[in-house]
């Protein structure tokens, strides 16, 4: 065996270690994307319409059908709720999506879903530990895991949100942030320091309640274009 062919090998074991596989066993998925949706008491029942729409309509696009269609293995997907400490659901349970008529079926689901609660607080650290839980109990294995995390205000009880985010990423998630700004303080810099943590972490920011929908879709689409990163120096 050659030195290279050698290195290779030794990359793929590292990646199928580090998702918990067994060497040379195959992903029943590509992607598995939690959506955490804040319901704290800053989002007002207008705003929470233009999330819940926002995001069904992002599913049912021609753009991220397609987007989907191109995962090998498709993307299972689940929606949650949170607000404070203690109030965190699981909104609708696993979907797998394969093609644009699937996405279409979860975006229906999204349109039905109503609000968990209204008047509390905001825990983003208890989000990202709810929504780490709640991966745990997907369907079977995906390639990447990818916690999308949604928020209009700073943290202001619970556990310290980069603690929470930091024990995900151990475990091998990716979590990513919709910052929807307008309140003060500016929730930006909270999340881009101390909530997004894992391979390829990024932020995509809402210029308001009103930018939503078309910041949702731009982050759907990063999402589930990115390809799985075994190494920078795989190809050696």
């Amino acid at each position: 065996m050659t030195r290279a062919r050698r290195g290779r090998g030794i990359l793929a074991l590292a990646a199928a270690a580090g998702l918990g596989l067994a060497p040379g066993a195959a992903m029943a998925c590509g992607l598995q994307l939690i959506l955490a949706v804040d319901v704290s008491g800053s989002v007002d029942e207008n705003e929470f319409a233009i999330q819940m729409g926002g995001l069904a309509d992002a599913f049912a696009s021609e753009s991220v059908g397609a987007a989907i269609a191109a995962v090998e293995g498709g993307v299972l997907v689940t929606l949650t709720q949170w607000s404070g400490v203690s109030r965190q659901s699981q909104m609708i349970g696993w979907h797998r999506l394969t093609d644009a008529a699937s996405a279409q079926e979860f975006a229906a689901a999204i349109r039905t879903t109503g609000r968990a609660w209204r008047n509390f607080s905001t825990a983003i650290g208890e989000a990202v530990a709810h929504a780490h839980a709640i991966g745990g109990e997907a369907p079977d294995a995906c390639g990447r895991r990818v916690i999308d995390i949604s928020g209009d205000g700073t943290s202001n009880e619970g556990r310290a949100p980069e603690a929470a985010s930091h024990s995900a990423a151990s475990a091998g998630y990716t979590i990513n942030a919709l910052v929807i700004r307008g309140a003060d303080p500016d929730p930006l810099e909270e999340y881009m320091t101390r909530v997004i943590a894992g391979p390829g972490a990024f932020v995509e920011v809402a210029e308001g309640f009103d930018d939503y929908p078309e910041a949702i879709l731009r982050k759907l689409l990063r999402e589930i274009e990115q390809p799985m990163i075994v190494s920078e120096r795989a190809g050696e």
